[in-house]
């Protein structure tokens, strides 16, 4: 409308109030000065003003301040609405931007397989030690589509996907809020509001294993310290682009290799070396070895080859570990004292009917109750404690799980690691 003003195409505004022209007395008289020195006039019905017959601007800055808290007072109301929605567990969904769901018949969100086919491969492609670009590379050359319908796709949002607690069957509640009602601006949530979780809301796509360890993985690799002058943070940089990034560290000053190309005599040659070495000389790193890829590549294939003559036996060691780990983290201890607490459970019903029977002493009875109690209590302190240790090994136990398959599955042998995928938590390398 103000385009349309400057260039002469309205001679009159007409608007039924000041609060229906601007949200604050600010925007009101800037506007209101504006089109007045453009010779226009604004004529407000419900107030009975038109700014080009009034000679002061004190009533509109009266009446727009009267607009500006009508419409806080609006924007407080449907905050407190929103809180009381969240702290209810109600959830809204976006479904144009959530890739996997649509709205059901019955309103709820509802799992469309081919998108959930994508956010499961997107989930084993990151576990499979692939970085998010490639990822991305990946999806767009399969021509798989994103939430609005592309088939090209960028890292942010394979970002979004790997850390969205909705494929998981959960919903975060109040992740952003909007500052105030005149800015409009929204401001991602820091803790400057409450955040709410609900959980088990609706059916997952991810299922809650392979979620946890995919947020591990991603802050394994946040977390990273810098390791190069060139990264642009403290963090240092994940990546998956040679089979061998991230598994070589310096077993002198502990950084990590790095592959870079000789050339010597036009000839060029392949090499891993430390990055504290390559870029700071002797000052940090005085002693590191250099690796030729070749060489480094023949020892894993020579390794490779020799496990796979024996992967049945190999096979049957790793089930055995699996076995151990399972009993070492007390699964027998931990059913025992379910059934134990299901005993005492019933040992106080059992004191209950007596109670309502009279057919037993009240001294006696309030010793049993604190028997049982004591009891149930230790119990279930003991159980915390076995279960946080099984939950710190469910990440080993796959990893175990998945060498099982891998070793089970391999039936060639190999003449070059190109396709294998390497899991290590490093190797020190040292002269």
């Amino acid at each position: 409308m103000i385009r349309m003003c400057k260039k002469q195409k309205i001679d009159l505004v007409i608007t039924k109030s000041i609060s229906r022209f601007a949200r604050n007395t600010v925007d009101c008289l800037e506007y209101v000065r504006q089109l007045k020195d453009l010779g226009i006039g604004v004529l407000f019905e419900k107030e009975n003003i038109n700014t080009l017959t009034m000679t002061s601007e004190f009533m509109i800055a009266l009446y727009g301040s009267f607009a500006q808290a009508e419409s806080e007072s609006i924007s407080q109301n449907v905050s407190w609405g929103k809180q009381k929605a969240f702290a209810e567990g109600k959830v809204s969904f976006q479904y144009k931007h959530l890739l996997g769901y649509r709205r059901g018949a019955d309103g709820k969100p509802e799992i469309v397989p081919e998108e959930a086919e994508t956010v499961r491969m997107i989930y084993e492609l990151f576990l499979d030690g692939y970085s998010m670009t490639d990822i991305a590379k990946r999806l767009t050359l399969l021509e798989r589509r994103t939430a609005h319908g592309k088939t090209e796709w960028h890292r942010e949002i394979i970002s979004s996907i790997l850390r969205n607690e909705k494929y998981v069957g959960d919903a975060l509640l109040q992740k952003t809020f909007r500052v105030d009602c005149i800015s409009k601006k929204v401001k991602k949530n820091n803790g400057e509001r409450p955040m709410y979780l609900v959980t088990n809301h609706h059916e997952p796509i991810i299922d809650r294993d392979t979620y946890n360890r995919v947020q591990q993985e991603l802050a394994r690799r946040t977390s990273k310290r810098k390791i190069s002058d060139k990264t642009l943070t403290e963090q240092g940089k994940y990546t998956s682009k040679y089979a061998l990034s991230e598994l070589l560290i310096c077993g002198n000053c502990g950084t990590p290799y790095r592959r870079t190309t000789w050339a010597a005599r036009g000839k060029k040659q392949v090499v891993w070396r430390c990055i504290s070495r390559l870029e700071h000389g002797t000052k940090y790193c005085t002693d590191s070895p250099t690796m030729k890829e070749e060489k480094l590549h023949k020892a894993i294939l020579r390794a490779v080859n020799e496990y796979l003559g024996c992967r049945d036996e190999i096979a049957k060691i790793l089930k055995a570990n699996i076995g151990s780990v399972l009993e070492c983290q007390g699964q027998q201890e931990i059913l025992n004292l379910e059934n134990r607490l299901r005993e005492l459970n019933k040992a106080r019903n059992n004191l209950v009917g007596l109670i309502a029977s009279g057919g037993c002493d009240e001294d006696k009875l309030d010793y049993e109750f604190a028997k049982i109690f004591n009891e149930e209590q230790s119990i279930n302190e003991r159980l915390k404690e076995l279960k946080q240790k099984a939950k710190i090994s469910a990440d080993t136990q796959n990893k175990i799980s998945m060498l099982v398959s891998i070793v089970s599955t391999m039936s060639q042998m190999k003449s070059s690691i190109d396709g294998l995928d390497l899991y290590s938590t490093g190797v020190n390398v040292m002269k």
